[in-house]
């Protein structure tokens, strides 16, 4: 069966090819999963498949040509995957847009890509786009849920576009097999975290690429069973990380895609659904990490202590250096908190797979400890994404693993990480300027700084745009130095700053608990605009900076830092949807303030 597997997805030409030749083979099995009225339901492979055919044929129907741009804005739900289908499957493009976008977003987005037409989810979602589609003179919008008339805008519903193409001559087959790995088939808008998002084109072969590395890495671990495992999705599909790993990936193994409700009721969907397999962010983890622990501590006692030492052995199991009566313990501290810790995450999670940012080495090693198998990837929306990641059966948390099947990686002579391979992307959708810089003599020029150690092991040390040179010359990793300082269970967010000065400040966003706490016992408020100028605060949030200082080289330790006036997020600006700090949108914001602790 493997061999066939890895034959299959060197013979498959596109995404739609992949999931409609899985739909014929089991098209009785579920494939997409949405909770609605406190119940789980279900689509089926075949049912999809219909329904990925009538859309496609309603959208040639709609106008939509071979190369045309359709702009789609929802938020995870089955009918995500199967617009994005059904627009590679009238052989256009697909140009997903996050939820969060604002209607000046929404209107670069169809602009720059020159979208024909889009479709939305939902009647809040549409009070952004339409107002865009209008002003860039998109005419046409499917809603898969009803939304109010917008001027300029013809909306056509959901249910009214399957009917349309159900209608229409059943041709889908013919025109899916016209097309070719080497056809774009998604542009995917990078989240800006230093300016202006940019278009990503990628290939329907990019991401069959990836789709067989990820099958290639897991193979290996003598647990993946392709058509028995069961995905949980909740980081943006208009991501490339879970547009690949959440959609494409389960598709083309035979799995089932559960839809998560949102990210708070993500412990009780895991608890429901069981899944086998996740995707996450570093964020995720980091959330995780804080509500275990103070948890536990609430609990204390007995508790507490066992808690403690499962992590205890866990961590010198994991680093080679097990006593003998690590030994003996593990297994009944394995039954008595590591199976409550599986129970916790649906009790048959098999990967966790973290990417998109760099995770902090000890979070990583917190879960491994625990017995969740952690396995830290690395990737870019250019290399569609998947470059390197961890195999299971040989996890060095600390660095993002070995390079993946059938790509190719470098370092240049000041470390930065280059990559080729079919998995690269085509360029920058109308922006040749911006393509030139980044493709460059046949490979990708990442913007990571990277090492791998001797059993070639990648490891990022830093993003080259993001390393901060210090007046004296040296050069300092911020998002290190970040990953430390939030893993304290006073800090919840951080940014260092200190480019071209003669130390390093950071600007910090304390966790709520601990700002709770801390004003009950000193009878103060919780505003964190007010805390900002309270030096008790300071002190008692300094303790925490301590701890990271002292674990730091002289030049990487924080001399000052100040307060935020509110959390960094999505909707301020000052985070991306895959929850990483924008930088320039936090100087922007605070620039005065982080000047003044150099004062």
């Amino acid at each position: 069966m493997h061999l066939d597997y890895s034959a299959r997805y060197r013979q498959w030409q596109t995404l739609p090819q992949v999931f409609f030749e899985k739909a014929r083979e089991d098209g009785g099995q579920p494939l997409l999963w949405r909770k609605q009225a406190r119940a789980w339901h279900s689509i089926s492979r075949a049912e999809a498949a219909q329904r990925v055919s009538a859309l496609a044929r309603a959208l040639i129907d709609l106008g939509v040509a071979p190369g045309d741009r359709v702009a789609l804005i929802a938020e995870n739900r089955p009918e995500w995957g199967i617009a994005d289908l059904a627009i590679m499957s009238a052989r256009a493009i697909a140009v997903p847009a996050y939820t969060t976008n604002t209607v000046d977003d929404h209107a670069h987005i169809l602009k720059d890509s020159g979208a024909k037409l889009a479709i939305v989810s939902t009647a809040k979602l549409a009070e952004r786009l339409l107002p865009a589609a209008e002003r860039i003179g998109v005419k046409q919008v499917i809603s898969i849920e009803p939304a109010a008339a917008h001027p300029g805008v013809t909306l056509h519903g959901w249910d009214e576009m399957l009917a349309r193409g159900q209608a229409l001559p059943d041709r889908m087959m013919e025109d899916v097999g016209q097309a070719r790995r080497t056809d774009t088939a998604c542009l995917i808008y990078t989240s800006g975290t230093g300016g202006v998002p940019k278009g990503v084109m990628l290939s329907h072969g990019a991401i069959l690429h990836n789709c067989h590395a990820a099958f290639d890495l897991l193979d290996g671990s003598g647990e993946f069973e392709p058509d028995a495992e069961v995905f949980l999705s909740f980081l943006p599909l208009s991501h490339s990380y879970e547009h690949m790993a959440g959609l494409h990936f389960p598709i083309s193994l035979g799995g089932q895609i559960y839809y998560a409700e949102s990210v708070d009721k993500l412990t009780d969907n895991m608890g429901e659904t069981h899944p086998t397999i996740m995707t996450a962010v570093p964020r995720l983890y980091e959330v995780m990490h804080q509500r275990i622990t103070a948890g536990i501590t609430r609990q204390g006692g007995l508790t507490e202590k066992l808690f403690r030492a499962a992590v205890a052995t866990g961590l010198r199991r994991i680093g080679g250096k097990a006593t003998l009566v690590d030994r003996i313990l593990d297994p009944m501290l394995d039954r008595l908190v590591r199976a409550k810790v599986r129970d916790r995450f649906g009790g048959r999670l098999k990967f966790f797979v973290s990417g998109g940012a760099p995770l902090n080495p000890e979070i990583g090693e917190f879960f491994l400890a625990l017995g969740v198998r952690l396995l830290q990837g690395y990737g870019q929306t250019e290399t569609a994404p998947l470059v390197s990641c961890n195999p299971p059966q040989r996890i060095r948390i600390a660095t993002v693993g070995p390079v993946v099947k059938d790509t190719e990686v470098k370092l240049a002579e000041d470390g930065e990480i280059l990559v080729r391979g079919e998995l690269m992307m085509q360029g920058y959708w109308n922006n040749p300027l911006a393509t030139s810089e980044v493709l460059r003599g046949g490979w990708v020029h990442t913007g990571d700084i990277g090492e791998f150690d001797p059993d070639g092991y990648l490891r990022i040390t830093d993003r080259k745009k993001d390393i901060i040179v210090v007046s004296g010359g040296d050069n300092v990793s911020p998002s290190r130095i970040e990953g430390m300082l939030v893993a304290e269970p006073e800090i919840e967010q951080a940014m260092v700053h200190g480019d071209k000065r003669p130390h390093l400040v950071g600007l910090l966003v304390p966790r709520t608990p601990f700002v709770e706490q801390w004003a009950r016992s000193a009878g103060k408020t919780t505003n964190l605009a007010a805390l900002a100028d309270d030096d008790s605060f300071a002190r008692a949030l300094q303790a925490a900076v301590d701890r990271v200082n002292a674990r730091l080289s002289p030049i990487e330790r924080l001399r000052k830092f100040a307060i935020a006036e509110a959390p960094f997020s999505i909707e301020n600006g000052m985070m991306t949807p895959k929850m990483s700090i924008r930088r320039h949108k936090i100087r922007e914001r605070y620039g005065k303030l982080i000047d003044s602790l150099y004062g």
